[in-house]
């Protein structure tokens, strides 16, 4: 457990410090990427997604629309469950695998991972620490609106679909707050930086 969990809310900045951590040299693990993955077409999470929310999520090549999935997932909390229950899992084991190799390969190097939902999945506790990119629930709105093109009561169910913004940064063990500029959450994942990887240097805790 020589690895760093990211969190954050949807459109609080999370994937933005995740970036400026790997301009720092920090060898960062996406799970939204990995999850991507896992639904390609023949793969077991791709045939149990369409056997649960039927065709209807499907393109025009047959990929799983994302954006028709989330519709119907954070429309109704059962089906996002249900979504959660299948891929959850496969997300996290592909996570740790990788987390293990990048540790193994650079024993020194800083490993995060990226993945929104780690207190919403119960996984807080296999990370060395945990960091919340956060920033004011008025923003988060806004910006959520903006990045997805979604109308107000549609940013307002996703939003409301995870844990609040707050309860995150009261879990943390680290914040980075991007309720400024960009040059401003530069500049506190830069202070941060070196705390991890005195950690890292540091003997794995108990």
């Amino acid at each position: 457990m020589s690895y760093f969990g990211l969190a954050g809310g949807i459109a609080c900045g999370k994937s933005t410090v995740a970036r400026y951590f790997q301009d720092l040299g920090a060898e960062v693990i996406d799970a939204d990427r990995i999850g991507h993955e896992l639904i390609q077409p023949q793969l077991p999470a791709y045939r149990e997604l369409v056997e649960a929310f039927g065709e209807g999520i499907l393109g025009p090549a047959n990929e799983i629309d994302r954006k028709r999935l989330g519709a119907i997932v954070f429309a109704d909390d059962l089906k996002l469950h249900r979504l959660n229950v299948i891929l959850h899992p496969r997300i996290i084991a592909r996570v740790e695998e990788l987390a293990r190799e990048a540790s193994s390969a650079r024993p020194r190097s800083v490993v995060i991972v990226d993945a929104a939902l780690i207190f919403e999945a119960g996984i807080g506790g296999r990370f060395r620490k945990v960091i919340v990119a956060w920033c004011r629930p008025e923003q988060q709105l806004e910006r959520c609106m903006a990045k997805a093109g979604l109308s107000r009561a549609e940013a307002e169910r996703r939003i409301q679909s995870q844990m609040s913004a707050d309860e995150k940064r009261r879990r943390a063990d680290f914040v980075v707050d991007c309720s400024g500029t960009l040059e401003e959450t530069r500049r506190h994942v830069e202070a941060l930086y070196p705390k991890l990887q005195r950690l890292t240097a540091g003997p794995p805790p108990e």
